[in-house]
C-alpha cells in the first residue's frame, strides 16, 4: 500500500492534480490513506463521508430520486457521488465509493461484498466500475480502498 500511495502522491504533484473523495461503505478510509503521506495537502483537496443517503444529497447534490430508484449501491449513483466531488471541491480528480460491507444488508440483487466504484475528472468520463469482494467487513472495506487507490493511480497515469 506504501507504494501505491507514493506513486499516487508523486504523479499527482507531477501532474499539479487535486484529488478529493466521496466514501460510503469505507468511511473516510480512502481520505485517511492518502492523507497519511507527508505533504498530501499539496495535492489532496478533501474526503465527503457520505454514508447515509441524506448525506448524499446533501453534500454531492445527488438526486433523491436517483437514490430511490437504484438504490445508493449502484452504478448511478457512485457516478453521481464522483461528479458531485468534482462540483463541490477544488479537485481535478475523484474516487467514489458505495457498497455492501456486510455482515448485514445484502440482497439478492446486491450480495455483501458488492461495491461500486467512480473516478472524475475534470472534462472527462465518468469511469465506473462494480467489485464483488469476499471476506467479512474489514476485508471487503480494505480491499475497497485498494481498488480505490489502484483507479486514482491509473487516472493520473493516464
Amino acid at each position: 500500500m506504501e507504494m501505491l500511495l507514493e506513486d499516487i502522491a508523486q504523479l499527482a504533484q507531477r501532474r499539479s492534480a487535486v484529488i478529493a473523495t466521496a466514501e460510503s461503505c469505507t468511511g473516510g478510509w480512502v481520505a485517511q490513506e492518502l492523507t497519511s503521506i507527508a505533504g498530501s495537502s499539496v495535492w489532496f483537496d478533501r474526503g465527503f463521508v457520505t454514508y447515509s443517503n441524506a448525506a448524499k444529497e446533501e453534500m454531492l447534490g445527488i438526486s433523491a430520486e436517483i437514490i430511490k430508484n437504484h438504490g445508493a449501491v449502484s452504478e448511478q449513483v457512485v457516478k453521481a457521488m464522483a461528479e458531485g466531488v468534482l462540483a463541490k471541491s477544488s479537485a481535478s480528480i475523484s474516487v467514489s465509493i458505495s457498497g455492501v460491507a456486510g455482515p448485514g444488508g445484502g440482497s439478492v440483487e446486491k450480495p455483501v461484498g458488492t461495491v461500486w466504484f467512480a473516478w472524475g475528472e475534470a472534462g472527462q468520463e465518468t469511469e465506473v466500475r462494480k467489485c464483488c469482494f469476499d471476506g467479512d467487513r474489514e476485508s471487503v472495506r480494505k480491499q475497497a480502498v485498494r481498488v480505490a487507490l489502484q483507479g486514482i493511480l491509473k487516472k493520473l497515469s493516464a
